[in-house]
């Protein structure tokens, strides 16, 4: 082979107009995928204010419906890679489009908790697969030169969709504050109720987009080449590089064929335990960096974002602008970690933005715990007000809150009855549950409705997850009663702007260390031996920790208070920041082999 020949395989040559526009329309279709990743994960921070106003879930419910987006990615995502190598990239892509797009109607048309529940998790299975499918194909796609374009288009474009998300919050929140000032509850009421529907319903023409894109592209010509279709392989190169470059990456195909068949024919295994310390230790470091990468709350509070605010003693307006300056400090901040990470390195970035998420978490946590040290426990009146079925409903405003305080003496002269808040924790028999926060200042608020089945399993499946112990026959029948009924002041804007600060100060610290290192980290960390499946394993702990932790927000921060979680959140961050100081090795710049020798003990990094 001459050099001039060697040399084609590295630089690129010119190509003509259409095969640029086709490599564009490829940077669009990812843009487009990630576009509804993004969506996926972020509508619902602007959408959950609304839906929690107007819907009659519960606490728990409301958490299961924000976190069941995370689920059905976990679910998703452990077959995508399967699936991609049995039917193809494109068709999952399409596959991935199409379940997006029949997700957006059954979640704005819902009516019920099942259909939202099933909406959503439809929603996530589309993220799972999205996630997986699409760098896979652009990496297979696309020429050298425009690979990391490509990547960078489709993790932008989430962070940018959650910024688009924000935006459409604030549209909403303008006219839902107009709408208020006519004094009409229930016209408060019903734009609160089409206002969060309208926001899932402006996502629907992306997805419709991706699907007519991904029809208009072509099968990945690695996936073409294995299927042993060289001839459809050619021409899919054909499209986005020049012959020259098509024939190169062929004969590259061919070469690696050959390579392996001669490997198989021989008979001859290589023995190589997976308990080798060059497996385990990289591969434990993973698990427990994508354990606390999003034990940090970052999914919870982009999700939770507009409700803390809320709670943190912002309006409605503020808290969907904080809600869009959170999102944009994602988005500006990632591009700066992106810039850096190469120059300052991963462990540095990593030490650098733990510290500071753990900061914030404190900050933001001891505001919170200044504010529920007022809040007062009015159990006795409220169980005094079920009715003889044994449930409650109870309209929450100014007048309710004054005659709960009044009958707490002076710890109850503390709270403001005009900016109260109410959330109750009860019990049928073994089993509890408790509401979300409701506002005495908020007149299209739903009354607070407390029954049996908002509580108590349907069955004995449900029950066993939600209390191993618990005796369901007994609870289908046993007395409700009231364990907490917490009366709290709901702080002044000053304090919510705090909040809001301390949140912004978090996006930020996350999105220039873990936000930008933590797959770029993993995927060094891990040996060629044991990427996919090792990075697969790793992946579904991380999305189960951020499923669980979505699903318990709520319910947690309405019997312990929002200061609890965050320093939960701060607690898994020193973890985090340990494991980061003192047991990661700085990869920057060392090969793959390098790396690996350093995990086996043979070599060390200076």
């Amino acid at each position: 082979m001459t050099m001039a020949e060697d040399g084609s395989r590295n630089m690129p040559l010119p190509i003509d107009a259409a095969k640029r526009g086709y490599n564009l329309f490829l940077l669009v279709v990812a843009g487009l995928g990630g576009l509804l990743y993004g969506m996926d994960i972020g509508l619902i921070g602007g959408a959950l204010p609304y839906l929690q106003a107007t819907s009659p879930l519960t606490a728990a419910q409301l958490s299961i419906v924000v976190a069941a987006v995370l689920l059905g990615a976990v679910f998703s995502t452990m077959f995508a890679g399967m699936l991609a190598d049995w039917m193809g990239r494109k068709p999952l892509m399409i596959l991935s489009g199409l379940t997006f797009v029949v997700s957006i109607p059954m979640i704005a048309l819902s009516h019920g908790y099942s259909p939202l529940l099933v909406g959503r998790l439809l929603e996530g299975v589309s993220a799972g697969l999205i996630g997986v499918v699409v760098p896979l194909y652009l990496a297979e796609c696309l020429a050298a030169s425009d690979r990391g374009k490509g990547t960078g288009v489709f993790q932008w474009l989430p962070t940018s969709s959650m910024v688009f998300a924000a935006l459409l919050g604030i549209y909403f929140s303008y006219h839902v504050a107009a709408v208020a000032k006519t004094g009409d509850a229930s016209a408060l009421f019903a734009y609160k109720d089409q206002a969060w529907r309208h926001l899932f319903w402006v996502s629907l023409p992306p997805g419709i987009l991706f699907i007519l894109g991904c029809l208009l592209v072509t099968e990945s010509p690695r996936w073409l080449f294995k299927r042993g279709k060289k001839q459809q392989a050619h021409a899919a190169l054909l499209r986005s590089r020049t012959e020259q470059q098509a024939a190169v990456e062929l004969e590259e195909m061919e070469e690696s064929q050959r390579k392996a068949s001669t490997l198989s024919s021989s008979g001859k295994k290589i023995q190589d335990s997976l308990l080798r310390r060059k497996y385990v230790v990289p591969f434990l470091l993973a698990c427990i960096i994508l354990f606390c990468n999003t034990a940090t709350g970052v999914n919870s509070l982009i999700g939770y974002n507009t409700s803390i605010l809320l709670q943190g003693g912002l309006s409605d307006l503020h808290a969907h602008w904080g809600y869009v300056v959170f999102t944009s400090m994602n988005f500006l901040l990632t591009i700066v970690g992106m810039a850096l990470v190469d120059r300052k390195g991963r462990k540095f970035l990593l030490i650098l933005g733990t510290s500071g998420i753990i900061v914030s978490m404190v900050g933001v946590g001891i505001l919170f715990l200044r504010t529920e040290k007022v809040s007062v426990d009015a159990r006795t009146q409220v169980q005094a007000m079920i009715s003889p079925s044994q449930e409650l409903t109870l309209p929450f405003n100014r007048d309710e809150a004054a005659q709960l305080l009044a009958a707490q003496g002076d710890a109850g002269k503390r709270i403001d009855a005009g900016r109260a808040s109410l959330a109750i924790i009860y019990s049928y028999g073994d089993f509890t549950a408790a509401t979300s926060f409701v506002r005495s200042d908020d007149p299209a608020a739903r009354p607070i409705e407390i029954t049996r089945a908002s509580c108590v399993p349907a069955n004995k499946v449900l029950a066993l997850f939600k209390n191993p112990l618990g005796n369901l026959d007994a609870a289908q029948t046993a007395p409700l009663k009231i364990e907490k009924a917490l009366v709290g002041q709901v702080p002044d804007s000053s304090h919510g702007w705090l909040v809001a600060l301390g949140l912004f100060l978090f996006m930020a610290f996350y999105a220039v260390g873990p936000g930008v290192c933590v797959w770029l980290a993993l995927s060094e960390l891990m040996p060629t031996r044991i990427r996919s499946n090792g990075m697969s394993i790793a992946l579904v702990i991380n999305q189960l920790v951020s499923t669980t932790l979505a699903g318990i927000f709520l319910p947690f921060v309405s019997k312990n208070g929002y200061s609890s979680m965050f320093f939960l959140f701060a607690g898994f961050t020193v973890v985090y920041f340990i494991v980061a100081a003192f047991f990661l090795p700085e990869t920057k710049g060392k090969t793959l082999e390098e790396i690996e020798a350093h995990f086996e003990g043979s070599a060390a990094f200076d």
